[in-house]
């Protein structure tokens, strides 16, 4: 979907037609969820701290999520997708991967199916969505950003080495602003420099990760479309508009994190072992303090007590807290956990 969240205010909010709209908090410690393509023209990103955002568009209009919206939006999107194929692995709320191989409708062109999807999506939400047509993952998710917005883009068997020779290695899907600076450093700066790269070097500085750069850089990937993709982790994160200085402030500042994590597990039947307390300092350093345990963490008393733990870890505090978050990974599902007896010894 292009611009999802910022696209779905704009419909319903005309008012908010052709200006730069921010969906986010607009307090100083506030952070932009996401930007209309009014507001990128200006260099509004998302994750950009709402502070940022406003010096770089001072006529940024800022609007609070409303994601019930967002999330019943997309499940009428869902349901386009069913009507064609059911391998749909769904990557965020407004983006998924497609195997249109075999397709209800037997049809034989996929640049075909992304447009009746796209036209269909435009008919019942008003919204405009971006596809990419490949014969990979990798391929499709750089191709869909390659006509963005309202646009579809195909890279046909053959055509896959020469498109990736030519890009940034930080047009990679997968490989970050940090991971790219490495990259860098090491004298690869496109595609091509990467696929001129031995596969033994690559494992050597970037591990298993370095496996799949060696594939991708000759536009080779063979993971599946999987639509029953188990979740790795669930989080949630606060900034705060005055910095947290004390254990009293840190334990209030976590609830928020708390309350949504174990929401998530009592909605779903969800549960983990690792609890992963994230903390970026006034200065914007950031660390993370993580506990692994032996039994499922199965209460809400559970994770408060681990949370809390992990907090004390943090004292002395060095300098005051702007961000707390709370990530639970190493999930086990409903159907996981119906023949196993619940736990919980450190």
């Amino acid at each position: 979907m292009d611009a999802f969240y910022a696209s779905v205010e704009q419909r319903d909010h005309p008012v908010l037609r052709g200006k730069p709209v921010a969906v986010g908090g607009s307090r100083e410690r506030g952070v932009v969820a996401a930007a209309s393509y009014e507001a990128r023209q200006f260099g509004v990103r998302s994750a950009m701290s709402s502070a940022v955002a406003r010096r770089k568009c001072p006529e940024l209009v800022f609007v609070k999520p409303r994601f019930e919206v967002y999330k019943d939006v997309s499940r009428q999107i869902r349901a386009i997708f069913s009507e064609y194929t059911p391998l749909i692995e769904p990557l965020s709320l407004d983006e998924a991967y497609l195997d249109v191989t075999e397709n209800h409708k037997g049809l034989t062109s996929a640049t075909q199916i992304a447009q009746e999807i796209r036209t269909e999506i435009f008919r019942q939400t008003h919204l405009t969505a971006s596809a990419g047509i490949s014969y990979n993952k990798f391929l499709a998710k750089l191709a869909s950003d390659h006509r963005k917005p309202n646009g579809q883009f195909v890279i046909k068997p053959g055509q896959g080495e020469a498109f990736v020779e030519g890009l940034a290695v930080g047009q990679f899907h997968g490989i970050g602003p940090a991971t790219a600076a490495r990259l860098n450093r090491l004298g690869i700066f496109t595609g091509l420099d990467l696929r001129q790269q031995t596969e033994a070097f690559l494992r050597q500085h970037f591990g298993k990760a370095g496996g799949h750069y060696y594939l991708i850089a000759r536009a080779q990937d063979h993971r599946p479309v999987r639509p029953d993709r188990v979740r790795k982790s669930i989080g949630s994160e606060t900034t705060f508009e005055q910095d947290l200085t004390t254990y009293e402030d840190l334990v209030g500042g976590l609830l928020p994190c708390l309350d949504s994590v174990w929401e998530f597990c009592q909605r779903t039947g969800t549960q983990g072992r690792t609890l992963t307390l994230k903390v970026k300092y006034t200065d914007f350093q950031q660390i993370t303090r993580s506990r692994t345990t032996l039994g499922l963490l199965s209460s809400r008393e559970v994770l408060d007590t681990l949370s809390r733990e992990l907090l004390t870890g943090l004292l002395p505090l060095p300098k005051g807290v702007r961000l707390l978050g709370l990530t639970l990974s190493n999930l086990a599902s409903a159907a996981d956990l119906q023949d196993q007896q619940l736990a919980f010894p450190f």
